[in-house]
């Protein structure tokens, strides 16, 4: 057993390679072998998102405050809200973000495959996500 008590993982600046805008991780959890599981609680500003990218094993969202937006590659863009849970199926190309005027934050839970959890793609543009 594990227990990592709240407040003892250091929150980090979300990567400007990965995220626009202004976007908080949360360290929750991560799986020893042989499992893959990690978890993290990431939180969004208002306008902030993360670039398109997949998941080699799929990815859950559970949102947990505020409003959110998401949208896979050739569908509409949805909106999010607390309660709410997504699933990306492996490989499809997704984003994930906060409203333009209202924060939001989920929890994010994926596995790796050969030590991989997420590839990284190009940023989502202003005119993509105003759409």
């Amino acid at each position: 057993m594990i227990i990592r008590n709240a407040g003892t993982q250091a929150s980090v600046k979300g990567p400007s390679d990965w995220f626009t805008g202004t976007v908080r991780i949360d360290p929750l959890y991560s799986s020893t072998a042989p499992g893959s599981a990690a978890g993290n609680a990431v939180t969004f500003e208002p306008g902030a998102r993360t670039a398109w990218h997949t998941h080699p094993a799929g990815q859950a969202l559970i949102v947990t405050a505020g409003l959110g937006l998401v949208q896979r590659e050739g569908g509409p863009i949805e909106q999010i809200r607390p309660g709410d849970t997504v699933w990306f199926e492996p490989g499809e190309k997704h984003w994930h973000g906060a409203s333009p005027s209202i924060a939001m934050t989920h929890i994010a839970i994926q596995e790796a495959v050969d030590g991989k959890q997420v590839d990284w793609m190009e940023h989502v543009t202003d005119q993509e996500y105003r759409r």
